[in-house]
């Protein structure tokens, strides 16, 4: 593929290959029992199947459990991920693999269970050592992110199963398009990795909603086109732009009908009338109120729970524990694709109408971010991918013949912290340990390591961190003080940096008080914000030359009593002086949510050819579709990549249903 001729160069210098997490202990002892004591010591790792692969890693000295590292970066980011530390904690005190499940992640909880398990019996003497991959994505190879398609005999195909839609991958997108086409009659069948779907994202984005009408919300649909490619420098095809502006509406409106039929509103998440900053934010988002709501037999409501079961009562099947291993092409044309089911069998599905390919992105597969956007790397400290965003179906569809996007970009949130011993980059996002800074994208005060001001702190999530390249570490550092929750309240921030009430009334995504309350005390206490009575304390502990630190922040106060940043021209309500103790800081870094770049498509979502041909058959949706966005997400748009994403799916099951 001529075309991938830079992307092979890439990945031939910077890839890296996996991390090995392998026993300490010599190649002597791995058959030996312990010679005294309980175990032998050293370091041992196992791995489990959880939502996604679960690695354990585990040292001992003779007689105990001396240390456990959890490796859940594909875990459901708030339910299993959110378990780790509870998990962790209950390995230790009980110094066995026999602990009580986490409620509400029981399937993270057994699959730790079991891979303790057999780290304790290696450590025993009683089973060889394990050999572990812990980081790069196993499905793809150790030289090549890419790789060629696999060969799968015929004699291996156990089943075959027709259908008229086949949506691959049931999330987000997947969701929407499995819905569209059970609507207007078509035999959908949705297929998923893994034993339930992960989920619709929160912050739907749309234009000219009926939510956004009631309030008067009325956002210039060529504003919006320009702004987008603004923010990406022109890589991107105005008219995927257009067909997001003017049937978004419709669809956020189709799913708060979905909603209400639960019991669940749909709030739209309004701007600030009077609120004059100098990047424009576009009041797109709308976020469901879930609050307290629950299933007939118990279960916290969420979209996926919504959409499947509205999907089923129309006819759509859905197989879980089923993973595409690759698309079929028959004379030009995708009919369909081989599955490995959750038991090792392959099937093949045949799609009359057309497949649609909604895996999510790749933001879960390290190699591929190391070939294709490597400076993103540099930058971060935690990975909030979803677990499946692995690559498969971008590396399935470049395999049937479509053409890929030619810049590469990742959604990157300025909310990771970590200890200030702690590099930034991609070793640091693979282990899991970071504190999730949810406050770290308000405007307060940053500085370099060199204890002086750089930037203008108020802006896009992305560009402080873009900043950062260029500044000792990779890093910044966010000062504030006990004012913060006032201060973020004068602030106005929108979409999910947000921790107040929006003005119409919509909750934020978390409030204040949930992070003054729960998660500033947890930060404090591992260490990931540092707590001081005054500036040079707070300088010695964040490790920032205390003289420099203290004349920045003398600086930044007279300029926010001045309510003129006359250094980099910050608005005047974003200013807010450090002047009453406790003072707080962080060592702040990028936080991953998903890629950007994907497969060519069309205003159909048709995937396109390297020739700039539709591939018949061929359909790609979500973050496995390119051609929106570039460089850097446009966040002052609240949900616009979730929203582009349930736009299209919605358009592309209605379009294949009619085909």
């Amino acid at each position: 593929m001529s075309n991938l001729s830079r992307r092979s160069f890439l990945r031939t210098g910077l890839a890296g290959g996996a991390t090995l997490a392998v026993s300490t202990v010599s190649t002597a002892a791995l058959a030996a029992k312990p010679a005294k004591g309980l175990y032998i010591p050293g370091t041992y790792s196992a791995k489990a199947a959880g939502i996604g692969d679960i690695v354990v890693t585990m040292t001992f000295d003779e007689n105990r459990i001396t240390d456990v590292v959890l490796n859940v970066a594909h875990e459901t980011p708030s339910i299993g991920q959110a378990a780790a530390e509870r998990l962790k904690s209950s390995l230790m005190a009980a110094q066995s693999a026999q602990i009580d499940v986490v409620s509400g992640a029981s399937i993270t909880s057994n699959a730790v269970m079991k891979a303790a398990g057999k780290c304790i019996a290696q450590a025993k003497g009683e089973i060889p050592v394990e050999v572990v991959s812990n980081g790069a994505d196993a499905d793809a190879d150790s030289g090549d992110w890419l790789g060629k398609a696999p060969e799968i005999a015929e004699k291996s195909i156990t089943a075959t199963y027709t259908t008229d839609v086949l949506v691959v991958g049931c999330g987000t997108g997947g969701l929407f398009a499995v819905c569209a086409a059970a609507e207007e009659g078509a035999k959908v069948i949705g297929i998923d990795r893994f034993s339930t779907g992960t989920g619709v994202r929160g912050d739907v984005g749309g234009l000219d909603s009926r939510y956004q009408k009631a309030w008067g919300t009325k956002i210039d649909k060529f504003d919006f086109v320009t702004m987008m490619t603004q923010y990406a420098a022109g890589h991107i095809n105005q008219d995927l732009v257009k067909v997001f502006c003017e049937q978004s509406g419709a669809v956020v409106d189709w799913y708060g009908d979905r909603l209400a039929e639960r019991g669940v509103e749909l709030w739209h998440e309004s701007g600030d009338k009077d609120d004059h900053t100098r990047y424009e934010h576009f009041a797109i988002g709308h976020s469901p109120r879930w609050a307290g709501k629950t299933t007939e037999d118990g279960k916290k409501l969420n979209g996926n729970i919504v959409l499947v079961d509205y999907a089923k009562k129309l006819g759509a099947r859905f197989d879980y524990n089923t993973r595409m291993v690759k698309l079929e092409k028959q004379a030009g044309r995708v009919t369909g694709c081989i599955a490995e089911t959750g038991d090792g069998k392959f099937v093949r599905y045949i799609a009359k109408k057309g497949v649609v390919v909604a895996t999510g992105g790749y933001a879960q597969n390290y190699q591929m971010l190391e070939a294709l956007q490597p400076w993103n790397l540099r930058v971060i400290g935690r990975n909030g991918g979803l677990p499946g965003a692995r690559g498969d179906g971008i590396r399935a569809c470049l395999w049937a013949g479509a053409a890929m996007d030619e810049t590469h970009s990742t959604m990157l949130f300025d909310r990771c912290a970590l200890r200030i011993d702690q590099p930034t980059g991609a070793e640091t996002a693979k282990k899991g340990d970071s504190g999730f800074f949810w406050i770290g994208s308000q405007p307060w005060l940053k500085v370099n390591a060199d204890g002086k001001r750089f930037f203008n702190e108020s802006g896009t999530y992305e560009n402080i961190l873009h900043a950062d390249e260029y500044q000792k570490g990779h890093c910044h550092y966010t000062l504030f003080d006990a004012n913060w929750p006032e201060q973020t309240k004068q602030f106005k921030m929108h979409g999910c940096s947000r921790v107040h009430p929006f003005e119409n009334g919509a909750d934020p995504n978390i409030l204040w008080s949930v992070f003054a309350e729960k998660m500033l005390p947890g930060l404090i206490e591992k260490g990931f914000v540092v707590k001081a009575d005054t500036i040079e304390e707070l300088a010695r502990k964040l490790g920032l030359p205390e003289k420099t630190l203290k004349a920045t922040v003398e600086r930044y106060n007279t300029l926010a009593q001045n309510g003129k940043d006359e250094d980099y021209g910050k608005e005047p309500h974003r200013l807010a002086a450090l002047t009453k103790a406790p003072f707080y800081g962080a060592k702040n870094t990028g936080y991953i949510l998903c890629t950007m770049d994907g497969i060519r498509i069309d205003t159909t979502m048709n995937a396109i050819d390297t020739d700039g041909n539709p591939i018949p058959g061929l359909y790609v949706i979500g973050n496995d579709s390119g051609g929106f966005f570039a460089n850097t997400y446009p966040n002052l748009a609240t949900g616009v990549a979730c929203g582009r994403t349930v736009t299209f799916g919605r358009l592309v099951g209605k379009h294949l249903a009619k085909a």
